[in-house]
């Protein structure tokens, strides 16, 4: 890996030319240029890494021109990128990003979780913000060459993984108010352990909103979340980890902080319990943890696996209907769900200057039974469905 040599492996059919030599070039992972780093960095102690503080050896880089369409895309050291000041991500806020993980399984292998439904995703919130089209599958190609490469960053430890930033920015230069037709996707990679060390507070909040319906809150646009942290910030000089999102006069729960939502409920026919979620209305994320859960709670396999019997629910609810559920003792837990955080459990909500406390002294039976089933697929330990997709 210390030559520094720039090796091009375009496949064996390929020519070097896009298809159609007068339509922009598609981005096309096998053109991929590799130029390795000559001095590879200290791996980290696990005991140290904080989220997204410490970073691998390489990264992937291809940049968007409207009329030469995609570069051939490259891994190379990971290091600073130059751009104009003019450029439309610093002025109009054109960018975009996934968050995604590689682990490495008890087999050697490595594993992304159901990157697909990233690439997909990618691709929808690239549209929504009239960047220029990209392809997610060739995007996944070349993030499999990047964690293969620098897979010496995975840890190995169970809980911990390779934390992977796809990101696309709009990079047209000059301040005219319109779409950027030019955009450079780069790809870095940051090894991480547990997300949350202890149980989760969190504060509800209703005259901050972190999304409104017909705007970005389906996508993962950046612009989503810096508006989040002035509220996040009162919320922990409060006290409190993290804010609770409702929306509208009724106070419907939505997400907590960057995360979906879920809570347990017993059921008044005593079938098990209710796992329920705000539905995705254009202000809810489509989370791939959340797909997840759902699925797994839906699952008979999986409730034969766990003796339990949930039932999931995506619905709108409000803080009085928590507030009932709390007081009649039928609350039972309430998750954060996340690509980061995976399960956490939510220890106490705090709405207008009280506590709606949940009870247990650690993550309930449910979030329990979840976590496991997700960990187990995520780190090889168990293969369910075709989730857990090995980067050969």
């Amino acid at each position: 890996m210390g030559d520094g040599n720039s090796v091009t492996s375009p496949a064996p059919d390929q020519t070097g030319d896009s298809p159609n030599s007068g339509s922009p070039a598609a981005l096309d992972a096998s053109k991929l240029k590799i130029t390795l780093a000559k001095t590879l960095k200290p791996l980290e102690p696990i005991e140290t890494l904080c989220f997204g503080q410490t970073f691998s050896d390489h990264m992937v880089v291809a940049t968007h021109d409207p009329e030469k369409g995609w570069s051939a895309p490259e891994v190379k050291p990971y290091g600073p990128i130059t751009l104009d000041p003019q450029c439309s991500c610093f002025q109009y806020g054109g960018n975009i990003f996934e968050g995604m993980k590689a682990y490495l399984g008890p087999d050697d292998k490595i594993r992304l979780f159901r990157p697909d439904m990233n690439m997909r995703r990618m691709e929808r919130s690239c549209a929504r913000l009239a960047l220029p089209t990209i392809d997610g599958d060739a995007v996944l190609e070349l993030i499999k060459c990047l964690v293969n490469l620098d897979r010496r960053w995975i840890p190995k430890e169970s809980g911990y993984s390779l934390y992977i930033r796809p990101t696309v920015i709009g990079t047209r230069p000059g301040l005219g108010l319109t779409a950027s037709d030019h955009a450079m996707l780069y790809v870095i990679a940051s090894p991480t352990g547990p997300y949350f060390a202890k149980p989760i507070s969190l504060l509800a909040v209703s005259e901050n909103v972190r999304a409104w319906p017909g705007g970005t809150g389906g996508d993962k646009v950046a612009g989503n979340y810096s508006p989040g942290f002035l509220p996040q910030r009162t919320a922990a000089e409060k006290g409190y980890d993290q804010i609770l999102w409702l929306f509208g006069d009724d106070r419907r729960v939505t997400e907590a902080g960057a995360m979906n939502f879920f809570v347990v409920v017993k059921r008044d026919d005593e079938d098990g319990v209710d796992l329920i979620t705000a539905p995705l209305d254009g202000t809810i994320l489509p989370g791939v943890t959340r797909a997840s859960c759902l699925a797994l709670a839906g699952d008979p396999e999986f409730h034969k696996e766990i003796s339990m019997r949930l039932h999931p629910q995506e619905m709108v609810y409000t803080m009085r209907d928590l507030a009932k559920w709390s007081s009649e003792g039928k609350l039972l837990e309430a998750l954060a769900i996340g690509t980061a955080a995976i399960v956490g459990h939510c220890d106490r909500i705090g709405y207008e200057g009280k506590d709606i406390v949940i009870p247990g002294d650690g993550m309930g039976p449910v979030g329990t039974a979840i976590r496991k089933k997700i960990l187990d697929i995520q780190e090889g330990r168990t293969e369910w469905k075709g989730w857990g997709v090995v980067c050969n």
